[in-house]
């Protein structure tokens, strides 16, 4: 498999599993799979943070507010491989029970991943909510 092939196949299984987890209400894979490395940033739909202390913070708050998610569709625009850096541009398609609410909704979401140690991470994030 290509590098691109691998990285795609990554992001189908790992991400998307993590993705799917945080909507049901579990931080852990999600902040298992972001950089150690600085800089790491969001810039969210709902929230941002800046640096690894606030992502985790930001990760486990989100996490409170989701649960029951019954779709997650990571719908791929475009993505790019080069050497130990890569991004994907998508958008996410999520139904979820927020803040005890059941909502659908999309997201715009780009996202820049690292290869640390043989292993992709995330080290940025920005998403936002698609409008008519």
């Amino acid at each position: 498999m290509s590098d691109r092939e691998n990285f795609l196949a990554w992001v189908r299984t790992e991400l998307y599993e993590a993705e799917v987890a945080l909507h049901n209400g579990d931080a852990a894979p999600r902040r298992a799979l972001w950089s150690r490395t600085e800089p790491v940033s969001v810039l969210g739909a709902w929230r941002s943070a800046v640096g690894r202390e606030e992502i985790d913070a930001l990760f486990t708050g989100l996490a409170k507010t989701f649960s029951d998610c019954t779709s997650y569709v990571f719908e791929l625009r475009a993505c790019d491989v080069s050497g130990d850096t890569a991004y994907t541009v998508g958008l996410e398609h999520t139904s979820a029970s927020v803040d005890g609410l059941c909502r659908t909704y999309t997201l715009r979401a780009t996202q820049v991943y690292r290869r640390e140690n043989g292993a992709w991470r995330v080290a940025h994030r920005h998403a936002d909510t698609v409008t008519s």
